[in-house]
């Protein structure tokens, strides 16, 4: 016997029905599946440790600047002024340059001769020697005792010691003027003058006078007789008895004092020989 065809349709519905329930439970548990999968792939990638990439250099390139133009200078130059030469002064012996230096005073004493004026037709050539050596009126020179005294020794070469006319030394020279003008016997040493003169001003300095020095960094160790115009006469280590200034700058620098030795009178030459003076 055949089944109804109610029954055969509603075996045919309910198997479609359960095809589709299999179709949508199979497709739900594969949607899932997938989505676990993408899951854990996202969680090992972000455990995964971030490696650093190498940052390269590239090589062999050359950087060139463009050029610097610096600004043009003008250079200022000053002529600088032409340097004016020294005369070269000729070495000498201590003896030519004292007959030269004679020669020299003895022209000027003969020029001032030839072309004196009528006030001085009555010096004495002695008067009209110093009267250039100590660049001064003829008539400013009355003392000529002094003057004879100092001029026998004028020219003498310096010796240590000396007291003669072949060698003398500045306090020989020094004693031997005072005994030869004034009939005085000082000390015979510079340091012992010093010390027996009265100490003066430069200002108060007259004829006769003693200026002091000290050539040694010990003491006074120099001695002159002071004459005029800020000149004196004295014996050099270099050049003997002769006439220098006081205010050159080897003697100022060496200044130690003047001194005076009070009450000495001008003697004549007959006295001045009397008491072994000359």
């Amino acid at each position: 016997m055949h089944p109804a065809p109610e029954i055969t349709l509603l075996s045919a519905k309910l198997k479609l029905i359960i095809s589709a329930i299999s179709s949508f439970v199979l497709l739900s548990s594969c949607t899932a599946i997938k989505s676990l999968h993408l899951t854990d792939h996202k969680e090992q990638a972000s455990a995964a440790p971030v490696q650093k990439k190498e940052v390269k250099f590239i090589d062999q390139i050359a950087v060139t600047s463009a050029p610097v133009t610096t600004p043009k200078t003008v250079a200022i130059t000053t002529e600088k002024a032409p340097e004016k030469k020294q005369p070269v002064q000729p070495s000498m012996s201590i003896e030519a340059y004292r007959l030269s230096k004679e020669q020299e005073e003895n022209q000027r004493v003969s020029d001032m001769m030839a072309n004196r004026p009528a006030d001085v037709e009555n010096a004495s050539p002695l008067q009209l020697k110093y009267s250039v050596l100590l660049n001064t009126y003829v008539e400013q020179l009355q003392n000529e005792t002094l003057l004879s005294a100092v001029d026998e020794w004028y020219g003498v070469r310096y010796r240590r010691g000396g007291m003669a006319k072949t060698g003398v030394d500045c306090s020989g020279f020094v004693f031997s003027v005072y005994v030869a003008a004034y009939g005085i016997n000082l000390p015979r040493v510079s340091g012992e003058q010093y010390r027996v003169s009265r100490k003066i001003s430069t200002t108060e300095l007259q004829e006769g006078d003693l200026i002091f020095f000290h050539t040694t960094g010990r003491g006074v160790s120099h001695v002159g007789i002071y004459l005029q115009n800020n000149k004196f006469i004295h014996a050099s280590v270099s050049h003997g008895v002769m006439v220098s200034d006081l205010f050159e700058p080897y003697y100022i620098q060496r200044f130690v004092g003047a001194g005076r030795i009070d009450n000495k009178q001008l003697v004549s030459n007959n006295h001045a020989s009397a008491n072994g003076g000359r």
